[in-house]
C-alpha cells in the first residue's frame, strides 16, 4: 500500500478508479480506518468517472501512531471543553487536515473534491477553509460546526462510543456490534453480517483503541469552528441523517447554515451510520455535487 510522508508522519491510502478523472478524498471519522470507505462504495463512485481516494488518519489503521503520547482522559477533557478551558492534545485538527493534503501531494493532485463523515466531516472542513486553493468542493457527512450550544448526542450513545473497548478479540468485537446497534440508522434494518464483518477486518488490520482517544481530544481542544466555516468559498454539500442519535439533525442544519450556499440533504432514518440502503441516495448526491464543480 502506499504512503504520503509529510508533517512528520506516514499516511498509508488506496485509490480506485482512474487518475485522470476529478479526484474525490475520503476521510473517515473518529477512530476509523480506510476500510470505513468501503470497497464497493468506492467502486460505486469511481464507476461514476471519480477517481476516489481513501486513507487512515494519522493514529489510525496504518498511518503513524501516537501512542507516546499516552491514552488521555476523554471524559475529564470532556468537561474541559464545556467549562471553556484550554485542552492540551498531542496535535490538531489543523494538522489531520495537512495529512489529508499531503496524501494529495503524493499523488500529484493539485484540487480534488473532499468528502468526510462524522469527525471526517470535521476535518473535511478544515481542508476547505486551510486550503481552499486545493478543495474542488467540500461533502460534510453526518458532522457538525464544533458549537457546544447545539443539541447534544443521545447520552446512551455518546456513553457507548466512549466507553473503553477490552482488548481481547471476540470481546472486543461484541463490545463495538453493541455500540453500532446504538448509533445504527433507525429507518433500516441492522446488517448483523456486514457489522461483523467490518469490525473483525478492521481489529486485524489494526487494533488502535488509544488512537480514537487522541484524535477525539484533537476535536476538542479545536472547538467552535463556526466563525472559520463562514469563510469557505467551496461549493459545500451537507448531507445528515434524521434520525442521527450522536450527531443530532440540528447540527447538520447549522453546518449548513453556516457555510455560505451549502446544499443541505436530509436522508430519512438514516443514524450515525452509512446503511448500505442509503448508499444509492448518498452517492447520487455526491456525484451530483462533484460533477457540477467539475465541469466548471
Amino acid at each position: 500500500m502506499p504512503a504520503a510522508k509529510a508533517n512528520n508522519v506516514q499516511i498509508e491510502y488506496e485509490t480506485f478508479g482512474n487518475p485522470r478523472h476529478p479526484a474525490l478524498l475520503l476521510i473517515a471519522g473518529n477512530g476509523a480506518q480506510l476500510l470505513f470507505w468501503e470497497t464497493a462504495f468506492c467502486n460505486a463512485l469511481a464507476e461514476r468517472d471519480l477517481f476516489v481516494i481513501r486513507f487512515d488518519n494519522r493514529d489510525a489503521g496504518l498511518s503513524t501512531k501516537f501512542d507516546h503520547a499516552g491514552v488521555p482522559d476523554i471524559m475529564a477533557a470532556i468537561q474541559s471543553a464545556m467549562a471553556g478551558d484550554a485542552i492540551n492534545a498531542p496535535y490538531s485538527l489543523d494538522d489531520m487536515a495537512d495529512d489529508s493534503v499531503a496524501v494529495l501531494d503524493a499523488l500529484g493532485i493539485k484540487q480534488a473534491h473532499i468528502c468526510g463523515a462524522s469527525m471526517g466531516g470535521m476535518i473535511a472542513q478544515v481542508v476547505a477553509y486551510r486550503h481552499p486553493e486545493r478543495t474542488l468542493s467540500l461533502t460534510s457527512i453526518m458532522s457538525n460546526t464544533g458549537n457546544p450550544q447545539i443539541a447534544q448526542a443521545n447520552p446512551e450513545a455518546i456513553q457507548a462510543v466512549v466507553a473503553p473497548p477490552p482488548a481481547e478479540r471476540n470481546a472486543n468485537i461484541e463490545h463495538n456490534m453493541a455500540v453500532w446497534k446504538k448509533i445504527w440508522s433507525a429507518g433500516f434494518p441492522f446488517e448483523e453480517a456486514r457489522a461483523r464483518a467490518f469490525l473483525e477486518n478492521s481489529y486485524d488490520r489494526a487494533y488502535c483503541p488509544g488512537g480514537a482517544v487522541r484524535q477525539n481530544l484533537a476535536l476538542l481542544a479545536r472547538g467552535d469552528r463556526r466563525e472559520a466555516l463562514a469563510q469557505i468559498k467551496a461549493p459545500t454539500l451537507v448531507i445528515h441523517g434524521s434520525a442521527d442519535p450522536l450527531i443530532p439533525l440540528a447540527a447538520g442544519q447549522e453546518t449548513a447554515d453556516v457555510i455560505p450556499n451549502a446544499k443541505f440533504v436530509v436522508v430519512e432514518g438514516m443514524g450515525h451510520d452509512l446503511p448500505t440502503g442509503a448508499w444509492p441516495q448518498i452517492i447520487a448526491e455526491i456525484v451530483r455535487h462533484t460533477a457540477r464543480q467539475s465541469a466548471r
